[in-house]
């Protein structure tokens, strides 16, 4: 998928001119990406859109109008975008209650070591954890995840007879989530075509 340039982004001022339709887009776009896992997990599979509207938010929240500054923020989130044959997805640990939160998330040290997973069929696809977010005693209650596919697991995505899970196997923590319809075809959509286009048309 193509990374998202500096020069597509608004300004501040452009950006607050259209941001309530924008917003609405990305919202829906963002409900069929979206999976809870079990109780305590979600994750929500990103592509250009839903990072340029991170990026945008962004500058708009810190009032971020130096191009440098700018630029810097694109590197960064552009480590969201998926790249060929792959799916990424930020993965939530969400806790209400404040006093529970450390508690919940020393039980989930480990994660990040082989226990999710998309299973497609027989086929198993391991999440790739980006490093920096735990560590062998803690772990952030924000991941960021990819998912690789070679050709067979693209064919086995494709064919929608063959049902698709989102796998959690931990000490402390084991769920299975099935991949609806919708967002099956939306994924299979960024999966082949990208999200290449100009994210405003």
């Amino acid at each position: 998928m193509k990374q998202i340039e500096f020069s597509e982004l608004k300004n501040i001022l452009e950006y607050e001119k259209i941001r309530n339709d924008f917003r609405k887009r990305i919202i829906q776009m963002k409900n069929s990406r979206r999976l809870k896992v079990g109780e305590l997990v979600t994750l929500t599979f990103e592509n250009r859109y839903t990072v340029t509207f991170q990026i945008e938010e962004m500058m708009r929240v810190e009032r971020i109008v130096d191009d440098e500054k700018i630029k810097a923020e694109v590197e960064t989130y552009n480590e969201l975008i998926p790249r060929e044959n792959e799916l990424s997805a930020t993965l939530f640990v969400e806790v209400d209650e404040q006093s529970k939160i450390r508690p919940v998330l020393d039980s989930l040290v480990g994660m990040n070591k082989d226990s999710v997973y998309m299973k497609i069929g027989g086929k198993i696809i391991p999440a790739v954890f980006e490093e920096g977010h735990a560590t062998d005693d803690r772990i952030s209650a924000v991941q960021y995840v990819r998912f690789k596919f070679g050709s067979d697991e693209m064919r086995a995505f494709a064919d929608q007879s063959v049902p698709i899970y989102i796998t959690i196997r931990h000490k402390n923590y084991n769920a299975d989530a099935p991949v609806p319809d919708e967002m099956r075809h939306a994924l299979y959509h960024d999966l082949t075509q990208g999200s290449s286009a100009n994210v405003w048309d």
